[in-house]
């Protein structure tokens, strides 16, 4: 899929037949589960200015930059990748682009009642966003994505070219922000890396109608009738009218699996479907549909939403295209369940950084190739560490075959701020994520960063068993892993990190041995520390 686009978004052209198929795409989209039939990348250069004395809110930067300089959008300005390559401290950064015909037109605006929405993909970490001067959006997290509406704006400046200006905000002394591994020093040390401040996914351009489909959520029935049958959640923008319906319609290849509607309640804003596969009620030929690594099997899906004309008659209001795999993910028995059988996991991780362009890839390539990487050196499964992935990486796991353990980017305090701050991002990523059939396994906490003293304070053995309960709630069909490598409160899957290097120390190590048990008894980061997960060992909640 190009990021040029296609037709405009008019009402004659929201049939399913304008499309592009999601599973076949190149990994261009930045939303790679919801496809329409045109967009367009902002991405490239942008006027950029740092605001170290903090004083472009005072002086009006908001309606333009002086003396700005350029950025290459979307890296971050620490990076060689951006042009600017600042790597000091530089806690405010300003950006601003003007949106041009060309943008507009293959965002497929042309609809004189749609909506032309502006998507930020990730902004580190507090954002606000002018068009032409006036605030239209503000966003708080680094590592989730946000959608402003400039609709008003761009009719407002008829035949002009609207200014957008972004203002982000991201301290690099704040221990409270989920950072990851982002270093507090001006020089990376130890394990951290440089940082990443602003801008560092892609801002992209969408023209839609006055009621559209703004989201979707997919997720195995309960049980295992997962394997046969999708839970959808569809939110919409706006509220759909008296009589209107979503239409799902669910393929294999050039088969129809399954069609699915579901009447809209008026002034609704969520419409949640089952859609059954019927052929997967032979159990003897379950595996011919299902996803795993060793076959990742990606079905395409249609939802429409219909609305009812004067004289009864549907009309497709929006249509977008999607992909889905059939799997469950589970722990039973002592053992991690893939589609209901016994699966070994052999798993890397995944840092996730470019010397070149820090936690932004390079190019969309690099992420598929990241996923090539992990599958031809043997590997099944990959734990993101301290970072949320860009949606295109998921977008290759789930079509090359790659299990994928979801993590928080780890704040480094304890503290009220530190929780609300966490709590609120993660809740998006689970948002973002949850549909994808590689994330099998979500990791709200790493190495006790931010719950140091887990082990003896009872607060900190709430926040993760509540946040954990937290994700079991938001996403009931995965396993979730409390604390991964140390101290467990609570937790589907006990891992230990082993960070031995000796491999006859290691060899004769099992989940039993005394060296293990230390740290199930809670030595965590006083005592043996294990590495990343491969070790791992399945639990009983």
């Amino acid at each position: 899929m190009s990021t040029s686009g296609s037709d405009a978004a008019t009402p004659s052209n929201r049939s399913s037949s304008a499309l592009p198929r999601a599973s076949a795409q190149d990994g261009t989209h930045p939303r790679p589960q919801m496809l329409r039939a045109a967009w367009a990348s902002l991405d490239g250069p942008w006027a950029f200015r740092h605001d170290d004395d903090d004083v472009g809110l005072a002086e009006g930067w908001a309606a333009g930059l002086p003396d700005a300089g350029e950025i290459r959008v979307a890296f971050p300005p620490e990076s060689s990748a951006s042009g600017v390559e600042a790597r000091g401290f530089h806690p405010v950064v300003w950006y601003a682009r003007r949106l041009t015909a060309d943008d507009l037109a293959r965002a497929g605006a042309g609809d004189p009642s749609g909506r032309v929405l502006l998507h930020l993909g990730a902004v580190d970490h507090s954002a606000r966003v002018w068009v032409d001067g006036a605030l239209v959006g503000e966003h708080v997290g680094g590592h989730t994505p946000f959608t402003v509406d400039v609709t008003a704006a761009v009719r407002a400046a008829g035949d002009g070219e609207p200014l957008v200006v972004v203002r982000a905000e991201d301290d690099p002394h704040d221990a409270a922000q989920p950072r990851g591994k982002q270093d507090w020093h001006e020089e990376p040390h130890g394990i951290w890396y440089h940082r990443t401040t602003g801008i560092w996914q892609t801002v992209w351009l969408e023209a839609v109608p006055a009621t559209s489909v703004e989201h979707l959520r997919w997720l195995p029935a309960p049980g295992a009738l997962g394997r046969s049958a999708l839970d959808l959640t569809v939110r919409l923008r706006g509220r759909a009218p008296a009589g209107s319906r979503v239409r799902v319609v669910l393929r294999h290849d050039d088969e129809v699996l399954a069609e699915v509607a579901q009447a809209v309640r008026a002034g609704a804003r969520e419409v949640d479907l089952r859609v059954p596969v019927a052929g997967q009620r032979n159990g003897q030929a379950e595996h011919e549909l299902t996803w795993s690594p060793e076959t990742p099997r990606l079905l395409d899906a249609v939802v429409a939403l219909e609305v009812a004309g004067d004289d009864g008659t549907a009309t497709t209001a929006d249509a977008v295209s999607s992909y889905v795999g059939l799997r469950t993910a589970e722990v039973a028995h002592g053992a991690f369940l893939l589609n209901g059988h016994p699966y070994d996991v052999r798993s890397v991780l995944n840092q996730g950084y470019w010397p070149e362009s820090h936690l932004a890839a390079p190019c969309p390539q690099a992420l598929r190739r990241e996923v090539e990487l992990v599958r031809e050196l043997g590997f099944t499964a990959c734990r993101v560490h301290q970072k949320v992935e860009d949606p295109r990486f998921l977008f290759w796991a789930d079509r090359l075959g790659l299990l994928v353990w979801g993590e928080a980017p780890g704040a480094y305090e304890f503290s009220a701020r530190a929780v609300r701050l966490l709590v609120a991002e993660w809740v998006e990523v689970v948002d973002r994520d949850a549909s994808h059939p590689c994330v099998v396994t979500w990791v709200p906490f790493n190495e006790s960063w931010g719950v140091q003293q887990v082990r003896v304070d009872p607060a900190q053995q709430a926040y993760v068993r509540g946040l954990v309960d937290l994700t079991r709630a938001l996403d009931p069909s995965r396993p979730v892993v409390g604390n991964d490598g140390w101290e467990q409160p609570s937790t589907d899957i006990a891992t230990v990190h082993d960070y031995e290097g000796d491999g006859a120390v290691l060899a004769p190590g099992t989940p039993t041995t005394p060296r293990a048990s230390a740290c199930w008894r809670g030595s965590g980061r006083r005592g043996a520390r294990c590495s990343s997960g491969v070790r791992s060992t399945p639990a009983s909640r």
